[in-house]
């Protein structure tokens, strides 16, 4: 009588485990969705002149208002130096305006203009296709299951410094 030595398939998302599979492992298909949804995105946001860093501020700036450029580094997932240099070409470009800080002279706040807003509904029309295609025979309340799963992933986590 043989003896199954296999581990339980819950287990098995575990890369240190021995009977490790990609595909039970969560981080490969957060990995693969990300990156088909990377390259759908680009391809969406190209047609009006967009990148994703940028569609990121903007939508960040368009639900929080004014913001600090080091909360706007939280949310686009991006490093400081490099929010600042988009931001540069952003305001640039007159999607958003920058000011110090009323109380905080080292300070930058930063909110989205007119044309930025005009920019987020321009994106929204590009991109609505897929988003819809994204969430195909997927109900409200499993997308919500969904972001409170990944939601306590994140939180898992350890913060980046």
């Amino acid at each position: 009588m043989t003896t199954n030595t296999r581990s339980p398939r819950s287990q098995r998302y575990n890369p240190a485990n021995d009977d490790f599979q990609k595909e039970d492992f969560p981080f490969y298909w957060l990995s693969q969705v990300h990156g088909r949804y990377t390259i759908a995105l680009e391809k969406a946001l190209k047609k009006v002149n967009m990148d994703i860093p940028r569609w990121r501020i903007l939508f960040t700036l368009k639900q929080e208002g004014t913001c600090r450029v080091s909360e706007i580094a939280v949310h686009a997932i991006a490093k400081l130096p490099t929010v600042t240099k988009i931001l540069q070409r952003m305001k640039e470009d007159g999607l958003v305006d920058t000011r110090i800080h009323s109380k905080d002279g080292r300070v930058t706040e930063v909110m989205i203009t007119q044309k930025g807003i005009q920019a987020v509904d321009d994106i929204r029309l590009v991109t609505k296709e897929l988003f819809q295609q994204s969430f195909k025979g997927m109900t409200e309340a499993k997308i919500k299951r969904l972001n409170k799963l990944l939601e306590q992933l994140f939180d898992n986590l350890p913060e980046h410094l």
